[in-house]
Order: structure tokens, then sequence, then C-alpha cells
């Protein structure tokens, strides 16, 4: 027997239920905000017209393995945030809230500790039908600080936004299955096993 074996640390599957509190989508894909609706339909490549629609992106600064501008399969999909974790940025801003939408939200979610330390990997199943993916955590970023500190009327705001907001900001995700998604649906996530890989 490998003596590794004996130090691994294997975290099981498990459930974890929560519930849509915000539903948010793109007005002009030129711009970074998002606006209030009270329903999402869900293609297999995304939100129809929503800036981060379609099957694939163009590789950013995110993805330094590739030349910017890359053609890569889309996984930023939508943004998904929490209550609890927007009221933490907010704490650590010392500003009454944190304006979803300002930062370029598609979702907001309660009842999920944590959320943005969900592990990739991790499935979200969404009311009857739709499914999502978290590929990803959404590092915070200077264009969300600058839309907040606008938003805000805060210009300290767009610097500091990205220090405070860092493992806060939510995850990314790409539809896993279509479908429609209202404000109240129960979300399920759906944590894989996970294990922590020493070579």
């Amino acid at each position: 027997m490998d003596a590794r074996a004996e130090t691994d640390e294997i975290v099981p599957a498990r459930k974890i239920k929560g519930r849509v509190v915000a539903l948010f989508a793109t007005t002009d894909p030129k711009h970074f905000e998002t606006a209030v609706v009270e329903r999402l339909a869900l293609g297999l490549d995304g939100i129809a017209g929503d800036r981060h629609g379609g099957f694939e992106r163009r590789s950013s600064g995110r993805e330094p393995w590739y030349p910017r501008g890359t053609p890569i399969r889309n996984g930023r999909h939508l943004s998904i945030l929490s209550v609890e974790d927007l009221a933490e940025i907010a704490r650590r801003l010392e500003v009454p809230a944190v304006d979803a939408a300002s930062i370029g939200a598609n979702l907001v979610v309660e009842g999920i500790p944590r959320l943005s330390m969900l592990p990739r990997g991790t499935r979200l199943s969404i009311g009857p039908a739709a499914a999502l993916n978290v590929d990803d955590q959404n590092a915070p970023c200077r264009i969300a600080g600058r839309s907040l500190a606008k938003h805000l009327d805060r210009p300290d705001i767009e610097l500091g936004f990205a220090k405070v907001a860092q493992r806060l900001r939510g995850v990314v995700a790409s539809v896993d299955r279509a479908g429609e998604i209202a404000i109240g649906d129960e979300i399920v996530a759906h944590l894989p096993e996970q294990w922590i890989y020493r070579p």
C-alpha cells in the first residue's frame, strides 16, 4: 500500500441547498453592468444576447498560458454571487451594500455558505430543469472596481475592490443543461468528491 494514502485528504461529495434571490442580464453587450430581470432563459451557449454568451470566448489576462485573444471554450456564461459574500465585501469596504448589478452579476443566491469557494466541477441544479457547472472562482478586477466606485461615488474603491473582494467575488459557470430560472427557485450545489493531489 502506498504510504501516502494514509495522509491523503479526501472530502466526500455532498449537497447544499440555497435559493435564487436576484437575476440580472446584460442590456447592452458593450457595457459591463447588468440589469434586474425576473427570469433567465439559459441555452447551452449561455444567456441569449448577454456579453458572456457563446460557446467560445477570447482568452484574456486570466489565461496567461495562451496568447491574449486565443479562441477558447467559454466557461464564463454566468457570474454567480451570494448575499453572504456581498455583505462581507460591503463590510470590508465600509459601505451599506454592494449592488450586484454594478459588478456584472447574473445570479445572486443565498443559503450556500462561502459560495465563492465552491470547487471547480460543482454542479448547480436550479429550478425544474436548468443546471450549471462551476468553472472557476471569479477573481475581482479593476473593471468591477471602477463600476462599483462610480455607483457608490467612492473613487478610492476602484483599486481597493480587488483586494477586499479576493475569494468573495463569487464563481463563474457554464450552462450544463438548458432551462429557465426564476427568482425564488431552489438551487442545489452538488459538490464533487474533493481531494488534494500530492505527487
